[in-house]
């Protein structure tokens, strides 16, 4: 079920005529989910969005409950044939347009929320790049611990704050231990950071104490989103020994309010292919589909807004350009897999995050950390401006497209926040 499918042909045209244009995230084969409503005291329904439009898929019939968490439950052939008649009922030159019109409602119009009720989060460290630039900051002659090619390394994070793309954060507080101090102190974060991430929303879980095999880890994921894993460099580097990450992560983790489906990225999946020096994944990691579509070409950017841009009218300037396909050690499948390989119990809803997806090249560093070596040498932006780390009012947003010769680019719409003044 990796191979494209009838819905990402690039003939395909709606009668949606926002969906046409070229610069739309949201052509007709994109079709993610998401939520919305369109007033504060409504319940959340599940949407679809088509061009600069959602569509209300229950209301027009073509899903069986209004609520998200009915999708995620159904089987992944049940999903596909649902997409197939949203497809066809878009589709330029259906009869159907006048029964599914009305319920189309602009997204300027609505409230868009997170993609899902998020049950679970945990995050993990597929990163290569990543692992090694910021491993070399404290580890110069081996930067990655000796369990890193061998297992997908992540930790359990806080559900309760992940929070929509456009909803801000105040800057958090901690314990911090400046090198040359005697003591520790309780004061606002000064290392602000962000991390480009993507997420993994998990669909029909498994039952505790069985394992999804590789294979099948597939049929669990309802697709991708983008995620920005805010991060308190100074908490982090005092509180995270022995145990990992804490306060320094939990404050805030902002997500893309739709998810990317696996069948609107079937064209851009290629081999997953590990270089014969590299040690090959233990056999329970090892698939056959995960072998030959494992990597996904997300193209993935870091857009960074300070509040001198905004006064003068600028919307920002794009610091960061990778790719998941060119950093990520570790397929998604091979993540849900290793997550359940001890019994635990996935849940529909639930999140993984990626880790940060820097690249190798100059501009793929994906995180403030990376960019300015430790806090070392700042990043100078094209007006001037410098930075270590986020101050605050500064506004930074993700985006992530996949493109192709011949295909229609589709796009996971923007994951964005400012960053405000710790509180009182």
């Amino acid at each position: 079920m990796t191979a494209p499918f009838d819905t990402n042909s690039p003939d395909l045209v709606s009668w949606v005529e926002s969906a046409n244009a070229p610069e739309t995230p949201f052509p007709i084969q994109n079709l993610p989910y998401g939520r919305f409503r369109r007033d504060a005291s409504d319940p959340w329904s599940i949407g679809v969005a088509i061009g600069d439009q959602v569509l209300d898929v229950h209301g027009a019939g073509l899903a069986h409950s209004s609520e998200m968490g009915h999708w995620l439950t159904l089987s992944r052939v049940q999903r596909l044939a649902q997409r197939d008649a949203i497809s066809l009922a878009l589709k330029h030159g259906n009869d159907s347009r006048a029964r599914i019109a009305p319920w189309l409602v602009p997204m300027t119009g609505v409230e868009l929320g997170l993609p899902c009720e998020i049950r679970n989060y945990s995050d993990f460290f597929i990163g290569i790049h990543h692992a090694c630039n910021t491993g070399r900051l404290s580890r110069p002659d081996t930067p990655l611990l000796p369990n890193y090619r061998w297992v997908p390394i992540g930790y359990h994070g806080r559900a309760s704050s992940i929070q929509v793309s456009g909803r801000d954060f105040a800057r958090p507080k901690g314990q911090v231990k400046p090198a040359g101090a005697e003591v520790p102190s309780m004061r606002q974060s000064d290392r602000l950071d962000f991390e480009l991430e993507m997420g993994i929303v998990i669909a029909r879980g498994n039952e505790q104490g069985d394992a999804i095999p590789i294979d099948e880890a597939e049929e669990h994921i309802a697709g991708l989103t983008l995620l920005n894993d805010w991060s308190a460099r100074d908490l982090q580097a005092w509180e995270a020994q022995p145990l990992g990450p804490f306060l320094a992560k939990s404050f805030a983790t902002t997500l893309s309010p739709w998810i990317v489906t696996l069948e609107a990225l079937a064209p851009f999946r290629r081999p997953f292919v590990r270089s014969a020096e590299e040690p090959q994944p233990l056999p329970y990691l090892e698939g056959q589909s995960s072998r030959e579509f494992g990597a996904i070409d997300v193209t993935l950017e870091v857009w960074l807004q300070t509040p001198q841009m905004r006064a003068h009218g600028q919307g920002g300037e794009c610091i960061v350009r990778t790719g998941l396909a060119q950093a990520a050690y570790w397929t998604v499948a091979q993540l849900v897999t290793h997550h359940t390989i001890n019994g635990c119990n996935l849940m529909p809803g639930d999140l993984l995050g990626t880790g940060t997806l820097s690249g190798e090249g100059a501009g793929q560093a994906a995180c403030l950390l990376e960019i300015t070596q430790g806090g070392r040498h700042p990043l100078r932006l094209a007006n001037g401006e410098e930075r270590l780390f986020l101050n605050d009012d500064d506004t930074v947003t993700l985006r992530g497209y996949c493109e192709l010769p011949g295909r229609r680019r589709i796009g996971f719409g923007d994951c964005t926040a400012t960053v405000r003044e710790a509180k009182a």
